[in-house]
């Protein structure tokens, strides 16, 4: 199967309905001079390309300990680490098909598209064309580097959208019926690209799951750039990064990065501040009217911090110093955290754990749903997932939900997070909500409104109830 692109004629495959291109690259190589750069247009290819393999992925370490069993990584060597993964259903249908482009988590220093749990043929096999992002992750995309471009990787998703948005018409996709989405760290980006205004008028719809719609001013968001840099005795330029390769790179980021979390701190990556792409904090642009136009689907689950918390034992060695940091750290009034002392049982681990993911995620999700509720914007629609995952006692922990809005419980890699007895319907459920906002725009259920309603998915299913926990979330002001 051939299809023409701006740049070049492209080689898939297609199989049961569904047509696969793996590999697309959508800007150059960043190698040489174009490391630590902003991306540039793929100068083209004469002939047809094989798109038949997974492409390239950009360098990184596996996660640690018995984290790497629960969230595997994947290796594909290569330049072209700026590649896409298509699913398209086929043949097209008339007018082409909803477009989902995906831009995946892993803290902005994990993942590819040719992970498995990203596998898109079952929403191609539903009827929405899907696009899998690789962008530049840790060292060589978030990297505060004098000489050097801010922000490479949130670039490069802004690039891939642009991309999509051009040329997608030739895989059967409608560039008017875009929507991008993202869980976690691609929760993030998703938001961060809303808030800039750099794709206004070529998405039709957004979806953050369980990811911050923060960013962090060039200090703070540069210490994982210093420690990686005093670790190799360079300077923290461009010039003297560029000229160590990126296994090198990598090796000195997870020593620096060895045991800290997105939830307890220390170094990692994050979305830096800057004067041209993200000039203020993105959940503030969003409340102000950045993408007002756009609708959202927001979403989180239930124990989201126990992913880092419990299989790990952190959750074990919280203690009242932890407690008292975050609360200083993050201006926590001391009425806030009385309520959730007064609502959540169990050990200290577990109150930090559900400060901390709200105050990340929750918080600022139902912020810009309220924020929605002014005249003229479009509308937001919130999902709490709560099935409980028996491995490693994570129950509806980050990224448990993934194999759910994928419809891949019964895959290798979905059993070794959600374990063998998942709910096939409750998968079914979330898929198909997914899909119905990418189609429709519209998820099924009520918008969000001052009636608080929101998708519960649970282990009694997909159902409508009121916000939970409602009073705690009345307890930030």
């Amino acid at each position: 199967m051939i299809v023409a692109t701006s740049s070049g004629r492209l080689e898939g495959v297609q199989q049961g309905g569904v047509a696969r291109f793996l590999g697309v690259p959508y800007a150059a190589a960043p190698v040489g001079e174009l490391r630590f750069r902003a991306p540039v247009e793929h100068a083209g290819w004469d002939g047809v390309r094989s798109a038949l393999e997974p492409g390239a992925t950009v360098a990184q370490g596996p996660y640690r300990g018995v984290m790497d069993e629960i969230l595997p990584t994947v290796t594909v060597p290569g330049d072209e680490t700026l590649n896409l993964a298509i699913w398209a259903p086929a043949p097209a249908p008339a007018g082409g098909a909803p477009v989902m482009v995906w831009i995946h988590g892993g803290s902005l220093a994990h993942g590819a598209n040719a992970l498995a749990a990203y596998d898109g043929e079952p929403f191609a096999r539903d009827g929405v064309l899907f696009v899998g992002v690789n962008y530049r992750i840790g060292v060589e995309g978030f990297s505060v580097l004098d000489g050097a471009d801010a922000n490479p990787g949130l670039r490069d998703a802004v690039a891939a959208i642009r991309w999509v948005h051009r040329e997608i018409a030739a895989f059967g996709g409608d560039p008017g019926r875009i929507t991008i989405a993202g869980q976690s760290a691609g929760g993030n980006i998703v938001a961060a690209v809303l808030a800039s205004g750099a794709v206004d008028g070529l998405v039709a719809g957004a979806i953050i799951q369980s990811g911050p719609p923060s960013a962090r001013d060039p200090k703070r968001a540069g210490r994982i750039t210093q420690a990686i840099a005093k670790r190799l005795g360079i300077t923290a330029t461009r010039d003297a990064f560029a000229a160590k390769t990126p296994s090198e790179l990598v090796d000195a980021q997870e020593a620096a990065m060895a045991g800290t979390t997105p939830v307890t701190g220390g170094p990692g990556y994050s979305i830096a501040l800057d004067d041209e792409l993200v000039p203020q904090q993105p959940e503030t642009a969003i409340v102000d009217g950045a993408a007002s136009t756009v609708p959202l689907l927001l979403g989180w689950t239930r124990d989201e911090a126990r992913l880092w918390l419990t299989p790990t034992g952190l959750d074990r060695s919280i203690g009242r110093g932890h407690l008292l940091a975050a609360r200083i750290a993050f201006r926590i009034r001391r009425s806030t955290l009385a309520a959730y002392r007064r609502a959540v049982t169990g050990t200290r681990g577990d109150l930090f754990g559900e400060l901390a993911q709200d105050l990340l995620l929750r918080v600022p999700a139902l912020r810009i749903a309220q924020s929605r509720l002014a005249p003229g914007r479009a509308g937001a629609w919130l999902s709490e997932f709560d099935w409980p995952s028996p491995v490693h006692d994570l129950r509806a922990a980050h990224a448990v939900d993934l194999p759910f809005v994928f419809d891949r419980v019964r895959s290798a890699d979905a059993i070794a997070l959600v374990g063998d007895a998942a709910p096939q319907q409750l998968a079914t459920d979330v898929h198909a909500d997914w899909v119905r906002f990418v189609r429709d725009g519209d998820p099924g259920w009520p918008r969000w409104s001052r009636d608080e309603t929101v998708r519960v998915d649970d282990a009694d299913g997909a159902h409508e109830a009121p916000l939970p926990r409602a009073d705690l979330w009345r307890a930030w002001g």
